[in-house]
């Protein structure tokens, strides 16, 4: 692995830290022992090819997907986790639903609830899970969907949204949970090109005001602007890190300047 040298981070316990995390599916091991951590305002861009292990990654970090082994901790509090055969279990569902409201995600194909209002959608985890006064979270979603370029979509359905505006709902969803983390997994995958451009402002803004953020994607120049680190797979480890204006300068990884030439050709 390639790695760069970093400033140190003002906060010395990482927001998001695993040790020799690894994820088997049957006999396949797609991540082969990851050693990473965030701190609290940096913006991560997770970059590699297809197949390269970069969305089991960070659906490992919030247990979507529990790893086959390895060690997970969240602002510094390690997460009980138990080997059971081939993977290990959640020892403490409290515990986890607790460190998840701090960890929130955002998925490529939206995941809202079609039978819901935009802004019901936005209330429904708040109110439900946070058990937090519903006019105080109506206030502060409608406050969110102003802030995102929605205000005029709080009455709509999914279903009568474009695909911008329907991921822009998503992360506004997101932040009204509150998390002190936020992961992207390829936001903008699913969106025609055209749509694009308005969810990057969204996550532009947010990185602005010092939010921290992984995020999966494809954008080479959101990467390249926008990120204080880059993390690139490739077939489960990470092997190459480090500032963007480094590892986009050249030379610093072959296999990552091949990889970085299939986006720039033509």
């Amino acid at each position: 692995m390639t790695s760069l040298s970093l400033p140190a981070a003002a906060n010395t316990i990482p927001a998001i830290a695993v040790d020799d995390l690894r994820k088997r599916f049957g006999a396949v091991e797609v991540l082969k022992g990851i050693d990473f951590s965030a701190h609290e305002g940096e913006v991560i861009s997770i970059l590699g090819a297809s197949g390269s292990g970069k969305s089991t990654f960070l659906r490992c970090l919030n247990l979507l997907e529990r790893p086959s082994s390895g060690r997970l901790h969240i602002f510094g509090e390690q997460v009980d986790l138990r080997q059971s055969g081939d993977s290990l279990r959640i020892a403490d569902r409290r515990q986890v639903d607790r460190l998840r409201t701090q960890v929130a995600m955002v998925f490529q194909n939206f995941c809202l609830w079609s039978h819901m209002t935009v802004l019901e959608n936005l209330m429904e985890a708040p109110v439900h899970v946070q058990r937090r006064n519903r006019s105080e979270v109506r206030d502060e979603a409608e406050a969110m969907l102003k802030r995102v370029g929605l205000s005029d979509r709080a009455s709509a359905y999914p279903a009568q949204l474009s695909g911008g505006q329907q991921q822009r709902a998503a992360i506004a969803r997101a932040l009204v949970m509150k998390p002190r983390v936020l992961l992207f997994d390829e936001p903008t995958s699913a969106l025609d090109p055209e749509l694009v451009a308005e969810v990057l402002k969204v996550m532009r803004d947010l990185a602005a005001e010092g939010r921290t953020m992984l995020i999966v994607t494809h954008e080479m120049a959101f990467a390249r602007d926008v990120s204080s680190r880059v993390v690139f797979l490739e077939q489960g480890r990470i092997h190459a890190e480090g500032p963007p204006q480094q590892l986009f300068g050249g030379g610093a990884s072959e296999r990552f300047d091949r990889f970085v030439s299939r986006f720039t050709q033509g």
